[in-house]
């Protein structure tokens, strides 16, 4: 377990596993906003850990075990604070691994930190335009963490994130009795909220020149927009893409062990 510093108050908790070889990659693996590094460590890891291959995860400022101060988060604190996290550590052979708007954190991070930082990225459920919908949609999750805290968020809108499977076996840990809380006003996860709410999502994906693989849950009713991620992956040099039939948004959370062997079998016919 790691702790970059990153100013007065300022940082962020790491934990990197080299590959056993020098045949090996390392998964640099980027959070969603509301999500941590236990999606990756307790879900995917393993799968990764038996191939020889490495894992570098981390929480962003705002998120568990991660320090901030007022004002200090935003999509240029982000993206700088992983590029500093990359050439601190310097995992060997990295691929960027992003998740939701963790994806385009990668993507930014590798036209920052040079073509030398990564040798392939891979997309979860990240590609989309920003659009009038997204816009309504990324305000309104703001005021309901603000009026409500995350468990009204969950509530309001996991039915459109997550599989019908995922849905029919959780139910019953969600919509409970009691009275929602809003969330105080120095939260990292509205910090954050706000921060991916400002994202610039006016990318020029075409100078993304390695090898890439996205990767797109079909049940994910909230930020999948099939036009759009085909229209995105025409502008990229080298990229394959697969879908997961019985994942929605959260495919780490919803399908671990197949994600974990679309992540192998990419990384295997990388050379």
């Amino acid at each position: 377990m790691g702790f970059l510093i990153l100013g007065r108050k300022n940082g962020m908790t790491y934990d990197y596993h080299a590959p056993e070889s020098d045949a090996g990659f390392t998964f640099v693996c980027f959070n969603p906003l509301t999500g941590d590094r236990s999606m990756w460590e307790d879900g995917i890891k393993p799968y990764l850990l038996a191939q020889g291959h490495g894992i570098l995860t981390f929480n962003m400022r705002g998120q568990s075990g991660s320090l901030f101060t007022p004002g200090s988060i935003s999509e240029a604190s982000i993206i700088d604070d992983a590029v500093a996290l990359l050439q601190k550590v310097k995992p060997q052979s990295a691929i960027l691994t992003g998740h939701s708007i963790g994806g385009l954190f990668a993507a930014k991070a590798f036209i920052k930190a040079g073509p030398q930082s990564a040798k392939a990225i891979i997309f979860i459920n990240t590609l989309r335009k920003m659009s009038a919908r997204l816009a309504w949609t990324n305000d309104a999750l703001i005021r309901a963490v603000e009026t409500g805290g995350m468990e009204l968020l969950r509530d309001m809108f996991l039915p459109q994130l997550m599989s019908e499977q995922w849905l029919g076996d959780n139910r019953g840990s969600f919509l409970k009795k009691q009275e929602y809380q809003p969330i105080a006003k120095t939260d990292g996860a509205l910090a954050l909220l706000k921060a991916g709410g400002d994202a610039d999502w006016s990318f020029d994906w075409s100078g993304l020149e390695l090898p890439i693989l996205n990767i797109t849950g079909l049940q994910d009713n909230m930020f999948r927009n099939d036009t759009d991620i085909a229209a995105i992956l025409q502008q990229l040099p080298d990229a394959k893409s697969v879908s997961i039939a019985n994942a929605g948004h959260m495919i780490p959370a919803e399908t671990p062990e197949q994600l974990a062997q679309e992540m192998l079998t990419f990384a295997g016919g990388l050379t």
